[in-house]
């Protein structure tokens, strides 16, 4: 099997359900990815252990999703160069609104991606880390543009039959 060149990481395995949205973004397209827990305030040590060591890994693009506090997009993209992503979890009362919050508002020098609340931004994650992985691979290029087309044909299809539908 080949190295995977993302990582999918979140603050707690009940995030899972989520971030699997990512992965399966990421096989649509033949990329492989690993999986991980780790936290920014319950394990700040292995977390930045994780985001500095992640390149000579091999991984090229971090996708993070936290709930809450939600600061484990932005203290991984603290140590180390590499893209990343974060996707904000629907854990509290809030709805995701402060995760997205917490995500999204990073100082200047230390960016983050941030993608939608939930598995939607999950799987924009996941398309996101495809589209910066495409921008050095001719075919994975393709076949993001072939995403695209369908994209644009399920939308032609939807209106379609509903013109169908309503006799027009």
């Amino acid at each position: 099997m080949s190295k995977p060149q993302v990582s999918i990481v979140m603050g707690s395995d009940s995030d899972l359900e989520i971030m699997q949205e990512a992965g399966k973004a990421l096989e649509q397209f033949g990329i492989h990815y690993e999986m991980d827990v780790t936290s920014a305030h319950r394990s700040p040590e292995r977390t930045a252990e994780y985001a500095r060591k992640a390149a000579s890994r091999g991984i090229r693009v971090i996708i993070a999703g936290a709930g809450g506090a939600a600061h484990l997009a932005g203290v991984i993209a603290a140590h180390t160069t590499l893209p990343v992503i974060g996707v904000p979890i629907p854990s509290t009362s809030l709805n995701g609104l402060d995760s997205l919050l917490a995500t999204v508002q990073m100082p200047a020098g230390i960016p983050v991606a941030t993608v939608a609340i939930g598995k939607p931004g999950a799987t924009n994650a996941g398309i996101l880390a495809a589209q910066i992985l495409g921008l050095s691979s001719e075919s994975l290029g393709k076949k993001l543009s072939a995403h695209k087309d369908q994209l644009a044909n399920s939308v032609e299809e939807k209106s379609k039959k509903l013109k169908m539908t309503l006799g027009s």
